[in-house]
């Protein structure tokens, strides 16, 4: 079986397996999560499968993000109780992505819920060390041909 054969995602936009859709187009698909954080959490998913953004053409990523943006308005005028709305996207197990196709998830929330975010903030490097941290990621982005010289900050 390919990865797309396997995918739940992909087998749910080709409509083999049910799911109450929002929306759908020509490069995305909007559906609410069987495993909602609050009632209305929604995901944003691509047509083409791939596991990360960067394995999508530009066009589809920015496309997803301006549904998950619609979408969130959608849910704050949608009469569900939404008194704000997180947008969150993993990458990878290490994210704690659960299924291996690209996707945003669009929920609403109200003060008090259950949804945590326990972010522990060990690391608190010198400005040396942040300086570093930043030619490293502005040279593997070069290597992919994201940013030129033109495009340096200093």
């Amino acid at each position: 079986m390919t990865d797309q054969e396997d995918c739940t995602f992909c087998q749910i936009i080709a409509r083999h397996i049910p799911a109450s859709v929002v929306y759908d187009d020509e490069l995305v698909m909007v559906f609410l999560t069987i495993q909602p954080v609050n009632p209305g959490h929604l995901l944003v998913v691509p047509h083409q499968h791939a596991e990360n953004l960067a394995d999508l053409p530009d066009s589809t990523v920015a496309h997803m993000f301006v549904t998950a943006a619609h979408m969130a308005q959608a849910l704050r005028n949608s009469g569900l109780p939404c008194e704000g709305t997180t947008l969150m996207l993993a990458e990878g197990e290490a994210a704690d992505q659960n299924v291996m196709h690209a996707h945003v998830h669009v929920f609403p929330r109200v003060a008090g819920d259950q949804f945590q975010i326990q972010a522990r903030w060990f690391v608190a490097p010198t400005p040396a060390e942040r300086d570093a941290i930043c030619d490293d990621i502005q040279q593997a982005a070069y290597k992919l041909g994201w940013l030129h010289s033109t495009d340096s900050p200093s």
